[in-house]
């Protein structure tokens, strides 16, 4: 009963299952009894559950040939002892309890204490793991180069120096709050993860503060943070009659205060989310005001133009401001002043019109017409539909006849120089007739030095995109027109030969993998 009464005693202290702690008993005494009678036997110690009894027997398996005798018996040999037995069975000697020695009682000590801590440490890891996510509080109990380890009570965890907020201290016997973002099973025992500057940390802490948050009527929806100096934070509510931000905010700004006074003064923004991306843009650049938007949704990219004295707050000190939009927003963000963006405007009705002029042989009224209509090259011009250009105010059929014809000979003049300096530059046939590569694109391909098939294989998508510019194709269009270029490497494939690419620069090593 002494050894029940030890057992349940550990298990209360470790936090452990009863039965994990005679498990670990057991197999301390099985190991003492095979160091006594021999390794090589099948002992095996059993605990019972009620009385603390030990018993310690040996096992041997029946078997018709018998290849190892310490373990092992012949079926006829055993039936003398037992007649009843079958083969397959075990035939079960009890061993008289073994005085434990000093040695053997050291042994057994170490048995029983690994197997406690290896099953403390389970115990920790199961629990800790379906935690990830959560706020948990604890007490610092001892920093070392500024990664401290924090007492959760029934676990150890680590805050990491550079999860830290910056100027942040702690010393041994503080209380501290932070977010479990990993927890993982080493060698050592498992290791539980801590971040006071993880985003999640701080929407967590609205969660607690704001009980809308908590109840799913208000959403957080997206979060971006400069550690410990400014964040934003994007909410919106599924109840109309609820305004999410005034309910962060809270009465005198007392919810989002105690959010601010846990991150130790971390400037907050809360801004209300739209599921329209140029105006949720606008609203992450708060408070600078913005006079316009231009979305490229192809490059997810927004060019965001405000007034001239807005732009150093639009950008923020060291563009704080701007990087943390971008963040909230996941679109890349390019800031423009109003007179910025009419002088760009300026410069490029300017050159639009030149190459009207230039190309087209037609004086500046009606290139300044067709650039004003939005005709941005010699292409639309002339793949457009001739009732499109003789709607244009001042043009007729003959004048739209006249101006697409003359932009058919310029392309074919433009196709002709393009394709002589193709083949000055070594560009090869192959390459020439893959879909979707124009004479110009091939010359700017040629002059970056891609001039074969297996040269273009090479490239990753995004490499091609590079090479050809803001006028290329998609990142889809350029992953097409990669693996046209690759068919060649699996054509002896279909006839069930095995062709191996050539060995260059791996496919996809580039800045993106093209498929």
């Amino acid at each position: 009963m002494e050894l029940l009464q030890v057992a349940d005693a550990v298990a209360r202290e470790k936090n452990i299952e009863r039965d994990q702690v005679l498990e670990a008993m057991e197999q301390a005494i099985q190991k003492a009894g095979r160091s006594k009678y021999g390794h090589e036997h099948d002992i095996r110690a059993t605990i019972d559950r009620k009385t603390g009894d030990i018993h310690l027997r040996r096992y041997l398996e029946v078997v018709e040939e018998v290849e190892n005798e310490a373990t092992q018996i012949e079926l006829a040999q055993a039936q003398r002892k037992k007649p009843a037995i079958k083969l397959g069975e075990f035939l079960i000697d009890e061993l008289p309890p073994i005085d434990f020695g000093r040695i053997a009682a050291q042994t057994a000590k170490q048995v029983i204490v690994q197997k406690v801590r290896d099953a403390e440490r389970e115990r920790q890891f199961n629990e800790y793991k379906d935690r990830i996510g959560e706020i948990v509080n604890g007490l610092v109990k001892r920093v070392e180069y500024g990664n401290v380890t924090v007492d959760l009570g029934r676990a150890e965890a680590i805050l990491r120096r550079d999860e830290c907020l910056p100027r942040e201290h702690f010393k041994t016997g503080d209380r501290v709050r932070a977010y479990i973002y990993d927890v993982r099973k080493e060698t050592r025992g498992p290791q539980i993860f801590l971040s006071r500057t993880h985003p999640m940390f701080m929407a967590k802490l609205f969660g607690q503060e704001v009980p809308e948050i908590y109840d799913g009527i208000i959403e957080i929806k997206a979060v971006a943070r400069d550690p410990g100096s400014r964040a934003k934070i994007a909410v919106t509510s599924h109840d109309s009659s609820i305004d999410p931000v005034g309910a962060c905010v809270g009465m005198r700004g007392s919810r989002v205060q105690a959010v601010v006074g846990e991150l130790q003064g971390e400037k907050i923004d809360i801004i209300p989310w739209q599921q329209d991306s140029a105006t949720f843009v606008v609203n992450a650049l708060a408070p600078a005001e913005v006079a316009k938007v231009v979305l490229d949704e192809e490059n997810h990219r927004i060019e965001v133009v405000v007034p001239d004295d807005q732009l150093s707050l639009a950008i923020g000190r060291r563009g704080q401001n701007v990087r943390l939009a971008s963040m909230l927003t996941g679109w890349d963000i390019d800031i423009l002043t109003e007179a910025e963006e009419s002088e760009r405007r300026t410069e490029e009705f300017r050159s639009r019109s030149q190459l009207f002029i230039e190309a087209l042989d037609v004086d500046d009224v009606i290139a300044h017409l067709l650039v004003a209509e939005g005709f941005t090259s010699v292409e639309e011009i002339a793949f457009t539909e001739t009732t499109d250009l003789s709607e244009i105010e001042g043009f007729d059929e003959d004048v739209a006849a006249e101006l697409q014809n003359r932009a058919a000979v310029w392309l074919a003049e433009q196709n002709e120089k393009m394709t002589a300096r193709c083949h000055e530059l070594g560009v090869a046939d192959e390459v020439a007739e893959i879909s979707g590569l124009t004479p110009a694109q091939l010359v700017k391909l040629g002059e970056n030095g891609v001039k074969l098939l297996d040269d273009l294989a090479d490239l990753s998508g995004d490499e091609l995109r590079d090479i050809l510019g803001k006028d290329g194709p998609s990142l889809d269009e350029a992953n097409e027109i990669i693996m046209a270029a690759r068919a060649h490497w699996f054509e002896g494939e279909e006839n069930g030969e095995t062709k191996t690419p050539p060995v260059a620069t791996p496919a996809g090593a580039g800045k993106g993998a093209s498929v």
